[in-house]
């Protein structure tokens, strides 16, 4: 059981940081937090990271429960948050590129930014429904045995602060990317975020869509 452990907190974070992907993420981050100073800026990704450590430890451990108990399913976690995520790729798809625009647009984030830290830079930026579905089916399978228990506890608060620092590192040095794309590249790896964001949304609404539909479609006929 112990030996086990090292394996599955690798799995498990392995899993959650290519479905999070903390460096396109950056990206997303650096548009929305474009007034802040680089000090205001790494306190916002220290937060975001903490934030993400909640939502991922309450996905582990009462995930399942909760949406039970608000008759939640998880084709309508899917479709809700992707939705959410596809909304916000086509409004960085759409954003104003003269200064005049951008500058209002600053001037508005810079009042809102950290009113924002945990919607929607954290939820469904950063851990949407992809990771919060992730986290659920990976702690799905745990028993009640109090040793196997523990171990599965342990593990799921490893991937917790191993993905939440790593969200911390990585979007408090999304300046530092920026500095070695330059202007326009920044500019570039802007859009293509926002349009890899819109992408996955969409994805994430199909999958939700069709894991209902499925079901329907494969119920037998109804004898006459």
């Amino acid at each position: 059981m112990v030996e086990s452990l090292i394996p599955d907190i690798l799995f498990g974070f392995t899993g959650l940081i290519s479905i999070i992907n903390p460096i396109g993420g950056a990206f997303v981050f650096l548009d929305r937090t474009a007034s802040l100073t680089l000090d205001e800026r790494t306190a916002l990704a220290r937060k975001i990271g903490i934030n993400a450590a909640c939502v991922l430890l309450v996905a582990f451990f009462i995930g399942t429960p909760i949406l039970h108990f608000f008759g939640i399913s998880m084709e309508a976690l899917r479709i809700g948050g992707g939705l959410a995520l596809a909304v916000g790729g086509w409004q960085m798809l759409n954003a104003p590129e003269t200064p005049a625009e951008q500058a209002e647009v600053q001037r508005v984030g810079a009042d809102n930014a950290k009113a924002r830290a945990f919607f929607p830079l954290t939820v469904p930026l950063t851990t949407g429904p992809g990771s919060i579905a992730t986290a659920i089916a990976l702690s799905a399978n745990r028993t009640h045995k109090l040793s196997a228990f523990v171990v599965s506890s342990i593990a799921s608060v490893a991937i917790t602060f191993a993905v939440a620092v790593t969200v911390y590192l990585v979007y408090s040095r999304a300046t530092v990317f920026a500095r070695y794309l330059g202007v326009e590249g920044t500019k570039v790896a802007l859009r293509v975020s926002a349009f890899l964001l819109l992408c996955i949304g969409v994805q994430i609404i199909l999958t939700g869509v069709s894991e209902f539909l499925i079901p329907i479609a494969t119920m037998p006929p109804v004898a006459r």
